[in-house]
Order: C-alpha cells, then sequence, then structure tokens
C-alpha cells in the first residue's frame, strides 16, 4: 500500500512538535557539518580537524525520525543505521553526549572510542551501526525479550533501501512474522545506496510490497511528507504493541548532501533540483498555511533549537579526550 495523506484530525500540538523535532535535528547536523570541514582545508583530509574520519549526515531524511519516533518512548528500542543522527535526536537521546560522542571526547555516549557511527545508549535504548543492515537482527532480541517480559515495549529497526537485498533483511523480517515479534521495520529510501540507484539494484518500486511475502503489512510512504509518515508509523506502533506482530515502512525520503561528508556526488544526476525538495521549508509552509505557525513562532523554534544545539558541541569542544593509557582499558583480548 502506499500513502501519501496525513493522519486525520492530527492534533496541532502534534503537527508544530513535529516541525519542531525536524528542526532541532538539522540545527544540530549544520553545526557539525560546520566544524567537521572548518579544520580540513585548504585540501580535504578525512584525517584532520577536531571532527576526524568519515560523516554521514541525514539531511533531508528529517521526517522519517520525525514521524517515527513521535509514537515512541525512551522505554522502546531503535536501531539505526551509519546516518544515525536524526533518529538518536528524535529518540531523545541526549545532545551532550551525542555530541561529545561525535568528537570523539570522554564525555561521550562511548567515552569518544565509538564516533557518530557506533553510538550506543542505553538510556533510550538507541543503537546504531556502519553495517549495512546489521540492526534488524539485534531488533528482533530487543523485540523477543519485551515479549517475554510482557511490557508492551516494542523495537524499531530502521535501514536503508540499498540494504533490502541483504540477507539479514530477509531472515529478520521472516524470523518477526514467524513469532509474531513487536518490531516496526522501517526503510528509508533516498534513493541512492551510496552511489547506486536504486533501480540498478533492486527489481520493484516498492520495497514495502515484500512485506507481502511474510505475511505482514507494508506500507510505503511517498513525497517524504512527515505527516503520513507519522500515520503509517501509529498503525504499525499499534500493531506491534497490541501483539499482532511486525510491519514493515517503507519511506521515499531524500539524501540532501552527500553519502559522506567529501563525496563529490558526480554520480547523481539530481543535484540541480534537490535543494527544491527540502522537506523543512516545505512542511514550515504547510504550517503556516494552516495558521499553526509564524514569523514569530518559527523564529523562536529556530532560536530554542540554536541554544539547545549550542550548549551540545561546547560540552563537547570542552569536554577532554580520552587518556591514551586506557586505550585497552575496555577491550575483551
Amino acid at each position: 500500500m502506499t500513502v501519501t495523506e496525513p493522519a486525520q484530525g492530527l492534533d496541532t500540538s502534534v503537527r508544530t512538535e513535529l516541525y519542531r523535532t525536524m528542526v532541532l535535528i538539522r540545527t544540530f547536523e549544520e553545526a557539525i557539518l560546520r566544524d567537521y570541514h572548518a579544520d580540513k582545508k585548504p585540501v580535504f583530509d578525512i584525517g584532520a580537524g577536531l571532527i576526524p574520519g568519515e560523516m554521514h549526515l541525514s539531511a533531508g531524511q528529517e521526517p522519517v525520525a520525525a514521524g517515527v519516533c513521535a509514537h515512541l518512548t525512551t522505554d522502546d528500542a531503535i536501531t539505526a543505521t551509519h546516518r544515525p543522527h536524526h533518529l538518536a535526536i528524535a529518540h531523545g537521546v541526549d545532545l551532550r553526549t551525542l555530541a561529545a560522542e561525535i568528537f570523539g571526547r570522554e564525555t561521550g555516549l562511548g567515552r569518544g572510542r565509538g564516533g557518530h557511527m557506533h553510538l550506543f545508549d542505553p538510556t533510550t535504548h538507541f543503537s546504531c551501526s556502519g553495517i549495512i543492515a546489521e540492526g534488524y537482527p539485534p531488533a528482533l532480541g530487543q523485540a523477543f525479550a519485551f515479549t517475554r517480559q510482557g511490557t508492551g515495549r516494542i523495537a524499531v529497526a530502521v535501514t536503508g533501501e540499498g540494504a533490502v537485498n541483504q540477507g539479514a533483511f530477509h531472515e529478520s523480517l521472516n524470523l518477526a512474522a514467524q513469532w509474531r515479534l513487536p518490531v516496526v521495520f522501517v526503510v528509508e529510501d533516498n534513493d541512492w545506496a551510496i552511489s547506486v540507484p536504486r533501480r540498478a539494484s533492486t527489481p520493484i518500486a516498492s520495497n514495502a510490497d515484500r512485506a507481502a511475502a511474510y505475511g505482514i503489512p507494508g506500507e510505503r510512504v511517498e513525497d517524504n511528507a512527515v505527516e503520513a509518515v507519522y500515520a503509517a508509523a501509529g498503525r504499525a506502533v499499534a500493531r506491534a504493541r497490541a501483539g499482532e506482530g511486525p510491519s514493515l515502512i517503507e519511506v521515499h525520503t531524500l539524501r540532501l548532501w552527500g553519502h559522506f561528508e567529501g563525496d563529490p556526488q558526480t554520480y547523481r544526476d539530481d543535484l540541480a533540483t534537490v535543494a527544491e525538495h527540502d522537506p523543512i521549508p516545505a512542511y514550515e509552509q504547510t504550517l503556516r498555511d494552516a495558521g499553526l505557525l509564524d514569523d514569530v513562532e518559527v523564529a523562536r523554534i529556530r532560536e530554542d533549537a540554536t541554544a539547545r544545539v549550542d550548549d551540545g558541541i561546547t560540552y563537547a569542544k570542552n569536554s577532554p579526550s580520552p587518556d591514551p593509557a586506557t586505550a585497552l582499558s575496555a577491550v575483551f583480548a
């Protein structure tokens, strides 16, 4: 099933909160973008600077995180991909410890050892991995534990459209359906698996259609529409909490920036128009037209986001780097 319509009668406070979450995510990633590139000039050096290593930012994919995580509590679990910041923020991961981990500082989620692709936060049951489709099997384990505990908690597993051809994707859907596990599978279709267009790797137009092979519901949300994501996620989450088993949601979203920072994106044929489809100004205009936002409220939301992000970034920069003498302290062998 393909979905483009928002939830009927959506509460005004929910709509403005979706916008607020999206703005906070973008503000955070714009700050990371600035600091990531600030000292990698004049020639880009991926190993240099305050934030060395690869960086995968999620600008354009905010509707997925906002729409899905609006239905979750921090008692629910979520596993994300190598592009995880939007989901971490929407799920309530603390901005200070998140930023500190990205900067590789001792006060970070993993004490600066994991970096941005290996975030782990037991307080919100959030995790991610740089391995393709890796988050799906752990979500099954979490969902199985929740079932045995009888808590009503659920797990959400997020991956990209390039990962749906991995064995882990199909094995996870099969087992979750067989055991009726309380898990929601989410596929972020941003059209590009690194540099490979989906048309070159996947023979069907909607990965949501694959749900039928496992006897579970599947929905595809078009147009990167946050309210339609919210509606689809609401149905899937309710089904999971009611003990009715898993669901699959695919969202046709958008990657505004490169696969990684420094990516020249010479493979993309949509760069000239991609900025026109930015979901944040589009949703802002929707809420303005509905009389829910005006210049004053938009400014207030942006100022609040900036203040929270500035606090997190400042905390990270002022935090100590790990002591090299502790390099082996968390190694098993």
